[in-house]
């Protein structure tokens, strides 16, 4: 406890920077997956193409590897003097992007074609049929995976520590050279984190519970 009550205000830095990282990822990554799983899903060629490309790279790149060509080629060669927590959100919600895309296109396959059918015969466009049609049904479907992926992005974060930003694992370094248990402080950013995970957790069984009465 001598740990956690001594260097309170750094925990609370950390904790501060890993929750911002977490819902800012997150906000991108939902946006970017939503565009990206109406790509997958369109009747035009080259965007489908893209969505597939898109998808296939970044589901098949290792984070790590984002993050060293965010940090060190980004700034080298787009954006010099840009700031670390971007180039770690947009890391970070590049990839995650890719797999929530694939759980909605899962989500939306699961829709009946024959709405989608009805819906353009009565003169609808895809993306209003996409977006009044099929996506509020698809999201029931897509709602678990979703908050898996959630769940993974708060831990996939840890690596944003390494790269100068300042959140509960980064912190482990300071408090590890002023001689501290390194036990012990693992065990209080391990909390730090279940409380971020458990309240994404929570927070999507109270959406599946409201979309549960809805249906």
């Amino acid at each position: 406890m001598d740990v956690l009550l001594d260097n309170l205000d750094l925990f609370r830095e950390g904790f501060v920077g890993t929750l911002s990282l977490t819902v800012t990822s997150a906000l991108l990554a939902l946006v970017l997956g939503l565009i990206i799983a109406g790509f997958r899903v369109s009747p035009v060629p080259p965007l489908r193409l893209f969505g597939t490309v898109y998808v296939t790279l970044l589901r098949n790149t290792p984070l790590t590897l984002l993050f060293l060509v965010a940090f060190f080629v980004v700034p080298q060669v787009l954006f010099p003097g840009i700031d670390s927590f971007l180039l770690a959100v947009v890391a970070l919600g590049m990839y995650t992007s890719s797999y929530i895309s694939e759980a909605i296109r899962s989500g939306i396959n699961t829709v009946p074609l024959g709405q989608a059918e009805a819906a353009r015969s009565i003169g609808m466009t895809f993306t209003q049929t996409l977006r009044m049609i099929v996506l509020p049904q698809a999201t029931r479907t897509a709602l678990p995976p979703l908050s898996s992926f959630l769940i993974a992005l708060t831990k996939n974060s840890a690596i944003a520590g390494a790269f100068n930003n300042v959140d509960l694992f980064n912190i482990q370094k300071t408090l590890s050279n002023e001689g501290y248990n390194i036990l012990v402080i693992f065990i209080w950013i391990t909390l730090g984190y279940l409380v971020i995970t458990f309240a994404i957790s929570g927070l999507f069984r109270l959406l599946e519970r409201r979309m549960e009465v809805a249906r």
